[in-house]
């Protein structure tokens, strides 16, 4: 797993929703520096958050964790 992948992957879903930063941390009841350094790949999502992050963003949790399945 890359954090800086992930971050990237993360942070491209969102604005392709047209959702800030805080409007997606109220969404997952957290904070948007949370959110911020998922984005700057300085952490992972905690595991508790996987599955509603990856409902919002639309995504699959497995390519929440690898960055997007097209990012080789």
């Amino acid at each position: 797993m890359d954090a800086k992948k992930t971050g990237n992957f993360i942070a491209e879903k969102r604005k392709e929703r047209n959702m800030s930063q805080r409007e997606l941390a109220q969404y997952l009841n957290i904070t948007d520096k949370a959110i911020s350094k998922w984005e700057r790949g300085l952490s992972f999502p905690d595991i508790t958050i996987l599955i509603p992050l990856s409902e919002v963003l639309n995504v699959s949790i497995y390519d929440l964790l690898t960055g997007g399945s097209n990012n080789e």
